[in-house]
């Protein structure tokens, strides 16, 4: 495993399912294709070091999936789904 990655998997931040939806919620708000999209933050199978967790995104623009999809991205990077 590269370095780097294994860094940032020790690195994230524990947070609960409703503190990662209001992370999200927040962080799509922000940008302007990204309002008004609804999700749903979904648990996966734990790792060994953490929850695991993804967003399902519904009701989206088209415009917006690609930037939608980055927000999420850099906010999972950022947070395991605390126990």
């Amino acid at each position: 495993m590269d370095f780097a990655v294994f860094e940032r998997l020790l690195s994230r931040t524990p947070a609960t399912r409703d503190q990662i939806t209001m992370r999200v919620f927040r962080a799509l708000e922000r940008h302007p294709l990204c309002r008004g999209i609804r999700f749903e933050v979904v648990e996966t199978p734990r790792r060994t070091n953490g929850g695991n967790w993804t967003v399902s995104l519904h009701a989206i623009n088209p415009a917006a999936i690609s930037e939608a999809s980055e927000i999420v991205a850099d906010i999972q990077d950022a947070y395991d789904l605390a126990a």
